[in-house]
């Protein structure tokens, strides 16, 4: 098969997809009273019946976002105002993730039935895809086991212990020698491994193959079945045979290797066998560590991404982060402009894929990412660049399919909440353009001012993540700010005030702890440039971007010098935020009304929906 009818297969996978997605969109249907979902009706039915939780409208929004959008949030605000125990709210957690999994691994199974019977793409190809629901099947059922160890277990038990001290886990981590090693020798800025009590109760650091050991024997032998079948056939389109068999091969190498200091290096050369798989199908393995907030232990993730063939045109944000990034490092000298120099290589280097997810597994039931830039190894990404996926369609769509919420008419207006959906319902194009540079250049921003050890230095107490996404989103707004489109200006504040007025939800979920810092920081911005003020709703001045752009410029160019000086990330957070009983909260006393207030509502009507 030639690569022009490949390409017309993968486009009419790819509307089959938006088909289908649309499909579980309209699952929202449910809570419009003019309208009728009788299969949602029953989902819907059933999963609360599962958890024990009476059903309302909060309680049917809060089963619809975990079902169609396989977030946790909603369903764990409701469950604790059901005052559960954290024991019972952890149990049904656990029944959620079961329900939400195991629907869909069905609708993958019909998919991939469905690739099959149209005889797409290639037989390399079709088997590509059959092998790694396999794979995907397995970290499934090994990712609960995960969770329960690591995130209910461990992870509990160390906060309990130092009383919420985060800085007195981390001194025992690093005091203990409880961390996974590089290939120097020096401490990882992530794990491979659990920790395990041995026989006197005291921690020991083991590798997932030893602390699971069925669970990566299940694993290793589904990927042995994939890599079967692609032997058995030819990749004729792009000739990688060779490039996904050396890739699924380090991968279980790097799943079953047993020493906890060499995993790191393991887990590095399944990167680099990755980074030369470049066909426009992709798959997604351990990438990301969002969920372990001590050891950073590399999540289960499993996907297969597929590329939108009419969204490959090049956008301006990769030059214009070239461009500020350069003359900024210019400023601040020769030691920046070495470390600028290595990161505009990967930046170069990058290779981008804009388009959605096909198939997802394990971790990526507790939710998928709107966009990534990875691998996290900066030895690997110096050596040969990083990866960017981008789900532009996907969120588009998902965001025209959810209801309007009550909380952000309230905070924001009936107006401006009008004005946002009417953007993405009458012009995509327009919405695109916002999206890349919010978004896309939130992953290139990430590349910027960070060497092969940066993160291990500024990670001494915990705190590297929750000012690094901060960093991200600031650096595609440097970005747009060295190459301004006037009629773009308003539409980036309300982007930026929407993005961080919604972030101020996440708090007491510790997976996105990262981008609800990352709202406090914007929200010092906003209020402080007086683009937006507080009284019984938002109110916004777009007379002030100049400042609001300049006070963005001086905070960025604060923390560039702290990346470029690897001080301890705590120390640009605390400039912004304090910690107080376990939550952190703007310095600025008006702010801090205003997220304390936001927050109060949420908990009470963070689940209502209105018709406009």
């Amino acid at each position: 098969m030639k690569q022009q009818q490949f390409m017309k297969d993968l486009q009419v996978i790819y509307d089959e997809l938006q088909l289908r997605q649309a499909s579980l969109n309209k699952y929202y249907d449910l809570l419009d009273d003019s309208k009728v979902h009788e299969r949602s009706d029953k989902v819907v039915g059933a999963f609360l019946s599962l958890i024990d939780v009476p059903r309302d409208k909060d309680a049917e929004m809060a089963a619809l976002t975990r079902i169609v959008n396989l977030r946790e949030d909603a369903l764990e605000q409701v469950l604790q105002k059901q005052n559960f125990s954290e024991d019972e709210i952890l149990m049904k957690k656990e029944l959620a993730y079961g329900f939400a999994s195991t629907m869909h691994i069905t609708r993958h199974e019909s998919f991939i039935s469905w690739v099959e019977e149209h005889k797409l793409l290639t037989p390399f190809y079709r088997s590509l895809i059959l092998g790694l629901h396999f794979v995907g099947i397995r970290l499934s059922v090994w990712q609960s086991m995960w969770t329960h160890h690591i995130i209910n277990g461990v992870n509990r038990e160390l906060s309990q212990r130092f009383d919420g001290d985060d800085s007195k886990v981390f001194t025992l981590l690093q005091e203990q020698n409880l961390l996974d090693r590089d290939t120097h020798g020096n401490v990882g800025d992530r794990c491979y491994s659990v920790l395990m009590k041995d026989e006197e109760g005291a921690y020991k650091s083991v590798a997932y193959a030893e602390a699971f050991p069925k669970e990566v024997k299940d694993v290793s032998i589904a990927l042995e079945q994939l890599m079967s079948l692609l032997n058995q056939h030819e990749d004729e389109v792009f000739g990688q045979k060779e490039e996904w068999l050396a890739y699924f091969g380090a991968i279980g190498e790097a799943f079953s290797h047993t020493k906890t200091d060499e995993l790191i290096g393991k887990w590095a050369e399944v990167d680099r066998k990755w980074m030369a798989v470049k066909t426009p199908l992709q798959v997604g393995h351990p990438l990301e560590y969002y969920e372990d907030h001590y050891r950073k232990a590399v999540a289960l993730e499993w996907d297969l991404r597929i590329i939108n063939p009419k969204l490959q045109e090049g956008s301006p944000t990769r030059e214009n982060i070239k461009t500020f990034a350069s003359k900024m490092a210019e400023e601040f000298g020769e030691n920046a402009q070495r470390t600028i120099a290595k990161n505009l290589k990967q930046v170069d280097e990058t290779q981008l894929y804009i388009g959605q997810p096909i198939l997802y597994y394990a971790a990526e039931f507790n939710g998928l990412f709107s966009a990534q830039v990875v691998p996290n190894d900066e030895e690997v990404s110096a050596q040969l660049g990083k990866k960017i996926f981008a789900y532009a369609d996907f969120v588009m769509e998902s965001k025209k399919s959810k209801p309007i919420m009550k909380l952000s008419v309230e905070t924001m207006s009936e107006a401006f909440v009008k004005a946002q959906r009417t953007l993405i319902e009458t012009n995509p194009t327009l919405w695109q353009e916002i999206y890349d540079i919010s978004t896309v250049g939130h992953e290139y921003g990430h590349i910027l001012w960070i060497d092969s050890d940066t993160e291990t230095r500024m990670n001494g107490t915990g705190q590297f993540k929750n000012i690094e996404e901060f960093k991200a989103t600031a650096g595609g707004l440097m970005a747009f700010f060295a190459n301004e489109k006037e009629a773009l200006k308003t539409h980036i504040i309300d982007d930026l005030v929407s993005r961080a007025v919604g972030l101020m939800a996440w708090r007491e979920v510790s997976e996105v702890l990262p981008y609800y810092c990352e709202g406090l920081i914007h929200l010092d911005i906003l209020f402080g440039s007086g683009v937006i003020t507080y009284d019984e709703g938002i109110k916004i001045d777009y007379s002030q971007y100049d400042r609001m752009k300049k006070e963005y410029q001086t905070a960025y160019q604060n923390l560039a010098k702290n990346y470029l000086e690897k001080v301890d990330a705590n120390i640009y957070l605390s400039t912004y935020t304090i910690k107080k009983e376990g939550v952190y909260l703007p310095i600025d006393d008006a702010i801090r009304t205003f997220v304390e207030y936001y927050y109060a509502r949420y908990k009470e009507i963070g689940q209502q929906t209105v018709v406009l």
